[in-house]
């Protein structure tokens, strides 16, 4: 359901550059904030064209939430920013968020494909390659493909669009360095994530970054914030400062499941303007803020 990079797992154990946690013991969990990482260029892909920037655009330091199962979303939650899965959420759930003041982000997977999603019929064969290590029903997917991708993912996001979400968190977007069954190039990955991006931004979408911390420097002009999981844990989170440089929300999660020192996190993300969160990896409606 989520990226990984590094050592991490979707939610850390997702997307990145190893498949699973079977080889975290290469890491090093004890990041020092001197530790805290760059990256090549690609080629782009043109979608529709693009209107003035009338979406959504955050700054740093903003509060939020982060619920993708266990519904109903809690809407009772102090958080200026939610993160709520698209297909389990109807326009109220956004409608009544809105009416309290917050801005709501779509979660949706674009690197792979989910059985029990209700478009799941819609993928082609042909893009569908291996099965995604730990999380059964997935697959991830050729992203080269966009144009077979196009049909199924436009569709997404005009359903983020009709439902009244204000941004896009596109899941599984690092996908060159797993195990997927096809030979994907950062290039590939790149350019993907432009072509969501621009298709976004076309429909008045705000858009993030979710991990991938070697796409930051290419993809910093083209993403609206960034996602991370698990980047204080594995000292990469410094990575993503070029967002908040770029007056733009680092929006960290770290986990329950991995000994962090959350208030270390709290710490170092005040003194950078980083939000961080404390979930438990399947995102209930459970969440530790700072203090």
């Amino acid at each position: 359901m989520t990226d990984r990079v590094v050592c991490a797992s979707r939610m850390a154990l997702g997307i990145g550059m190893i498949s699973g946690l079977i080889l975290l013991s290469g890491c090093n969990p004890n990041p020092a904030e001197s530790d805290l990482m760059e990256s090549p260029m690609p080629t782009p892909i043109t979608s529709s064209p693009i209107h003035a920037q009338d979406w959504w655009q955050p700054g740093p330091g903003l509060t939020w939430q982060w619920h993708l199962s266990d519904p109903p979303v809690d809407t009772g939650v102090e958080a200026q920013v939610y993160d709520i899965d698209l297909f389990e959420n109807d326009a109220s759930v956004i409608r009544e968020l809105h009416d309290q003041g917050r801005k709501v982000i779509c979660y949706i997977s674009v690197g792979s494909w989910e059985d029990w999603r209700p478009d799941a019929a819609e993928f082609p064969n042909e893009v569908l390659g291996n099965d995604y290590e730990g999380w059964p029903g997935e697959k991830w997917l050729d992203i080269r493909r966009i144009d077979l991708l196009a049909p199924v993912m436009r569709a997404r996001l005009d359903l983020c669009k009709s439902k009244g979400f204000d941004a896009v968190e596109p899941d599984n977007i690092e996908l060159h360095d797993n195990d997927t069954g096809f030979p994907l190039t950062y290039n590939d990955q790149l350019t993907y994530a432009r072509w969501l991006s621009d298709e976004a931004h076309t429909r008045g979408l705000a858009i993030g970054i979710k991990n991938a911390p070697d796409m930051v420097v290419d993809s910093l002009s083209f993403f609206d914030f960034a996602i991370s999981e698990d980047a204080y844990y594995f000292k990469w989170i410094g990575e993503m400062l070029p967002f908040i440089q770029a007056g733009k929300p680092v929006f960290a999660a770290e986990y329950t499941d991995m000994d962090v020192d959350f208030q270390a996190a709290c710490a170092w993300g005040k003194q950078n303007n980083v939000s961080f969160i404390l979930k438990n990896r399947i995102l209930t409606a459970y969440r530790l803020t700072c203090p």
